[in-house]
Parts: C-alpha cells; structure tokens; sequence
C-alpha cells in the first residue's frame, strides 16, 4: 500500500505501487504511475501522462511531467519517462515531450540511477541515459541527449538538439552550443575541449591502457591539425579498443558539429 498523507491530492486513476510515500500537499494528476518504494516529498506536483519507475526520490517543490515550454505544442498527450533510483532534488523541472507534428518524439526519457541536483531542469524530447550526475542547476533545452556517465557542472546551460557523450564532464557554467563528445573535459563559454576525463575514467575503473589509446585519439582530433576525414581515419586505425570506436563514432555522427 502506499502511504498518502492527508494533505496531498491523488487523482483516483493514478497508479501507485507498493511502498510509495506522498508528502503533504504534493499533487499527482491522472494517467500517472510510480512504481514501488518511490518516495515523493512535500509539494512535488507531478501532471498528466507521466510514468515513474521503483526506488525514486523527488524532493520538495519539483515539477515533474510538466507541458513543454514549446509556442506549437497543443496539448497532445506526450508523455514522460523515469526510470528506476533516480534522485531529483529540490525544485527541478522536468517537461514532457512535444508531438512529431512539432519534430518531437513525443516523450522525454531518463534512465536509472541518475542524481539531479537542486534547480535543473530538462526540457521536451530530452533522452537521458542512466548513472548520470547534473549538478545544481544544469539546464537542457529540447531535444538533447545525454549519455550515460557523463556529468555536467552547475549551471552548465545546453543547446537544442545537442548531444552530450558518456563519460565526459564539464566544468561551472559550461555553456554548450555544440555537441560534446564522450571522455573529454569540456568548459568555457562557449564550451571548448580540455582534453580526456582521466579521473573520471580511473574512477569507473577503465584499463590503463584503453585511457591512454583515448588520449591518442584526443590529440590526433584535437591537436594534429588534420581535417576531420583525416583525423577519423587515424583513430580507426589506433586500435580496435571499443571506447576509441565509441569516440570517433561520436564524431561521424554529429549533427549540429563538435566542440573544438
């Protein structure tokens, strides 16, 4: 059973598994489900077409599954996504998605074990990956992905439709106008590369020689001066080590262009 405190208001046709905790005042509309031993704090207003996963914790004051800030959307029923054992902290903002008549998915997704600190806030048609890290207050625009393990630095500000790479990070108010490839430091306004994540790779225990292969690729993108053929082309040559692929596909993928 779940544990409502009198003061909250749950539309009868939500879904609420075993173990969730609703704190006072808070308000959960229709068409919602969260899933087992989630615990929602004081005042959280969680709207419409919103699905939450187990484990979850949402602080006092947060808006979850809110209409995106988008001038087309009419109301269409996107939904939103939330995985298992994230943490949301104090009055973040998390925005459903717009409809393909918009060049929307149609949802916004976060995966598991993600911390969202204080006062950040993700946008329409945003795809978060999982074991993420927003410090206090990072903010997405529409349609931004982020790959799992990455970790952006407070008030670190993203572009639309741009993608930010596993296992990178960035520095205090990072403002990213392109898209940020995977293991790098990135900082700056706008955001430039400072080379590979090195503590952050040795953290979550990659081999010795994968970083190094990594930094190789660094330096043959960033600082060989080649074209980007050229510089691709090298890397794929390097090695065969998956995370120098993950890299440079990154790169043949971009849309919006890389950081340099």
């Amino acid at each position: 059973m779940a544990d409502i405190h009198p003061t909250a208001i749950i539309d009868p046709s939500a879904n609420l598994g075993d173990g969730v905790v609703v704190g006072p005042y808070s308000i959960i509309e229709g068409d919602v489900s969260i899933g087992r031993d989630t615990w929602v704090g004081p005042h959280v207003v969680i709207r419409r077409h919103t699905d939450i996963g187990a484990e979850n914790r949402i602080f006092q004051y947060c808006s979850i599954g809110e209409m995106p800030q988008h001038q087309g959307y009419e109301g269409e029923p996107t939904r939103l996504l939330i995985g298992d054992r994230n943490t949301i902290r104090e009055y973040s903002t998390i925005n459903r998605g717009t409809d393909a008549r918009i060049a929307g998915l149609g949802l916004t997704r976060i995966g598991s074990d993600n911390m969202l600190m204080a006062y950040t806030h993700i946008a329409h048609d945003c795809i978060l990956g999982d074991q993420i890290i927003f410090a206090n207050g990072a903010s997405l625009a529409g349609h931004v992905e982020v790959a799992s393990h990455a970790i952006l630095g407070g008030f670190t500000l993203v572009h639309q439709f741009c993608r930010v790479g596993q296992h990178c990070i960035t520095g205090i108010g990072c403002v990213c106008l392109q898209d940020i490839p995977p293991y790098i430091v990135a900082a700056g306004n706008p955001a430039e590369p400072h080379g590979i994540n090195n503590t952050g790779l040795k953290r979550r225990e990659f081999d010795g020689k994968t970083i190094q292969l990594l930094n190789q690729a660094y330096r043959i993108f960033y600082r060989n001066g080649l074209d980007m053929a050229t510089a691709v082309e090298e890397i794929r040559n390097l090695s065969d080590d998956a995370h120098v692929h993950s890299f440079v596909d990154f790169m043949t993928c971009s849309k919006r262009s890389i950081i340099r």
